[in-house]
């Protein structure tokens, strides 16, 4: 294993810290005021992404770029610190083209979309002048176990035909928001294995019986792109757009969702740097009872654990994903469970110390950090519960050992 940076993402890294500091932290204030107005602040995004894609800074994520794909070809490893970088201020990854959802969905076209498909919804993708979704979970079913999930895709004729209802489908208010991409039954043979049964479908968002019913707020937080509860009543699109072959829903599902969880993490850990920082530096400049509160022992304990902390997950963030370089996705399942339960744990364990030593003013839109603590929150459901990331750990653990 070598996690050493080559001398092309170091120089990456050189770019992309100066990139950001030079226009996308000194934005972040105009994004949070014009956000704060109800309002996707869509064209400083697309202003900034336009020299982000002048000084190759695009498309860092998907290492197996085809020749007519635009983007910087980088393994998992070499991207690991640059969503790092990226992923200290949640919004700065759309300005890269390396936003979730997105991300996932490029994945997935990448590795089964048609050429018409690829053409209609991959390139523009790829090029950042479209943004999608993807519709998995229901209301009104236990969606960590998928196969409970109810939204119906039936034929009929050369049309599927999609009824169902779907919810925290991220990004359906974005002002690009084209397309999601829908999971659900496309086999209603209840004697049919289990796994086999669901498909993928791509759904334009102007389809006609695709509803929004309402955008959900995450710990009572509002986000502008939305997180939301759709309504699909016999919403119909051709056969053309199923992606992949009928019944391979969950295998594509988990070619999607492998190095967007990764990615997840990746972004985490520089928001946990984030907050070390913004930890560090108030204990410093604060006083209580004649003191700063960096001279308080306790303080100094939350500093010291969590700069411990962050460097264990960093280090099993990369071991994963040399893992997936050199074996495969499938041969890094089981750590991929360990890194999305480690660092989605540690985000709001270290944004709650955070919170504590600015002391009220955490609380408040002052800082990132309420928000980051709630986001790290959330993710400990986004992408799986943290319950069946640890069954799927138990149970590999266990058959190591199981001699019957």
């Amino acid at each position: 294993m070598e996690f050493t940076s080559t001398e092309k993402v170091s120089r990456l890294q050189e770019q992309l810290n100066a990139f950001m500091a030079q226009y996308v932290i000194p934005a972040d204030e105009e994004f949070q005021q014009i956000a704060a107005t109800g309002t996707y602040p869509i064209e400083l995004i697309d202003n900034l992404k336009e020299l982000a894609r002048k000084e190759g800074l695009w498309n860092l994520f998907l290492p197996g770029l085809k020749s007519d794909e635009p983007g910087t070809r980088l393994s998992n490893v070499e991207y690991a610190p640059l969503a790092e970088i990226m992923g200290c201020y949640p919004w700065a990854s759309e300005v890269f083209n390396c936003s979730a959802p997105d991300t996932g969905n490029m994945e997935l076209l990448h590795l089964f979309a048609t050429l018409e498909q690829r053409k209609t919804w991959l390139y523009p993708l790829l090029e950042g002048t479209i943004r999608s979704a993807v519709s998995i979970t229901e209301p009104d079913v236990a969606s960590s176990d998928p196969t409970n999930l109810q939204t119906t895709i039936e034929r009929d004729g050369d049309h599927y035909l999609i009824n169902g209802k779907k919810w925290f489908t991220t990004g359906a208010l974005h002002p690009n928001f084209h397309f999601t991409i829908v999971l659900g039954v496309s086999d209603q043979d209840d004697d049919s294995p289990r796994h086999q049964r669901h498909s993928f479908v791509i759904v334009p968002a102007d389809t006609k019986g695709v509803t929004i019913v309402r955008n959900l707020p995450i710990m009572n937080h509002l986000a502008l792109e939305g997180h939301c509860e759709l309504n699909f009543d016999n919403v119909r699109v051709p056969r053309t757009n199923l992606v992949g072959e009928e019944g391979k829903g969950f295998s594509l599902a988990q070619a999607r969702l492998g190095p967007g969880r990764v990615h997840h993490c990746m972004r985490t850990i520089g928001q946990c740097e984030r907050a070390l920082e913004l930890m560090c530096r108030r204990a410093l400049e604060r006083n209580a009872f004649g003191k700063h509160l960096s001279d308080y022992a306790n303080i100094q304990d939350w500093i010291a654990e969590s700069r411990i902390e962050i460097d264990q997950a960093r280090l099993l963030n990369l071991y994963t994903s040399w893992l997936m370089d050199t074996q495969g996705n499938k041969a890094a399942r089981i750590l991929i469970s360990e890194i999305k339960l480690a660092t989605i744990r540690l985000q709001t364990k270290i944004l709650d110390r955070a919170i504590q030593v600015w002391g009220a003013a955490g609380l408040t839109n002052d800082t990132p950090l309420a928000y980051l603590w709630s986001w790290g929150r959330a993710l400990r459901f986004i992408d799986g519960p943290d319950e069946v990331h640890l069954r799927s750990i138990a149970r590999a653990e266990l058959k190591k050992y199981n001699t019957e």
